[in-house]
């Protein structure tokens, strides 16, 4: 039986006891905190590092230039020393496109000519970074070989397939108009490639409006007849664009996007043939119709100048005059002029 005595003598030898683990406690973290200062600071520097890392996100097209810069895998290489990554988001046309550029939700973009009107006629800020060269002979008005419309005439009263707002919409209007139809003379089916593609297959349109690869797909696999390709009717430029609020912050990097299409322009205009079998993979389409669709194109950019800047404003004021945009606009104000 303990003491009053022991007790009190207990009670000490505790408090020395957790005095002393107390002070072991503090010099450990005192060692600990000396020698994590150098690793701190490096763990520090690592998360700065990372906050400083910009992206850069890309909206493409399956088959477009950009999809070739994508696969080369230069465009990563040169922006990574800049402090800069790469998404890359890919869309079925150009429309849903510029919307996600519009929204935010992109910073640069490629698509043919008639989205960017629909799209700065919404109210978008968006501006043109670059043109690509024509390629009219890319894209096309089709039907079945058994099918009885052999002329542009032959399509009034007709249904026909095609995405809204997409180059092909205004190659439609252009044909209407050299066949001296109006544009309620057909009724119109509004249908991604992929979906206008088996609407066509099955019969429930007439006519197919689309451009390359799906034109040189469809083509390939044979059954169908071109009624007429874009020559001498719609140019089909490609076009790049950006937010403006980007095409000012960053103008470098847009040139560095740029000098890359250029490169890959260049290198896909000298191979066509392994353009075709690089992207035959991705598309899931044959190479043989790819090679087909590089050959008759040539890529490359032109400087954004009045003829081009002209013939845009004739689409914008084609589609106003159809009620197909709301407002009348100056495709000038959308030229991204760089003030350095």
């Amino acid at each position: 039986m303990l003491t009053h005595t022991d007790s009190r003598e207990n009670l000490r030898a505790g408090t020395r006891a957790a005095a002393v683990f107390l002070a072991g406690l503090f010099l450990v973290a005192a060692f600990l905190t000396g020698c994590s200062g150098d690793s701190g600071g490096s763990v520090g520097q690592a998360a700065k590092k990372e906050e400083t890392v910009k992206v850069l996100r890309i909206g493409y097209q399956k088959g477009d230039p950009l999809n070739i810069v994508k696969e080369r895998g230069t465009l990563e290489k040169r922006l990574k020393e800049l402090g800069y990554d790469v998404t890359w988001n890919v869309f079925p046309a150009g429309p849903p496109l510029l919307e996600a550029l519009s929204s935010g939700n992109l910073d640069v973009g490629r698509t043919g000519d008639s989205p960017p009107v629909f799209a700065q006629a919404a109210g978008s800020s968006l501006v043109y970074v670059a043109a690509g060269k024509a390629k009219s002979a890319g894209s096309a008005i089709l039907v079945k070989n058994d099918s009885s419309i052999r002329t542009l005439a032959d399509l009034k009263g007709k249904n026909i397939g095609l995405a809204k707002g997409s180059s092909a919409h205004y190659l439609l209007v252009k044909a209407l108009e050299k066949a001296n139809l109006q544009y309620d003379d057909v009724t119109l089916s509004f249908l991604s490639p992929a979906d206008a593609r088996i609407a066509f297959e099955q019969g429930k349109i007439d006519a197919w409006v689309v451009w390359d690869p799906y034109y040189a797909d469809i083509e390939n696999a044979g059954g169908v007849r071109v009624l007429v390709n874009g020559e001498g009717l719609a140019e089909d430029r490609d076009f790049y664009l950006a937010s403006q609020r980007f095409a000012e912050e960053h103008h470098d990097i847009v040139q560095v996007l740029l000098e890359e299409v250029e490169h890959a322009s260049a290198w896909a205009n000298e191979h066509p043939k392994e353009v075709a079998q690089l992207l035959a993979p991705l598309l899931k389409i044959d190479v043989a119709a790819l090679e087909k669709a590089a050959e008759r194109r040539e890529y490359g950019l032109q400087p954004i100048d009045d003829a081009i800047v002209k013939g845009q404003q004739e689409i914008a004021d084609t589609f106003y005059a159809l009620k197909l945009i709301p407002q009348n606009i100056s495709v000038q104000e959308a030229i991204y002029r760089p003030s350095r």
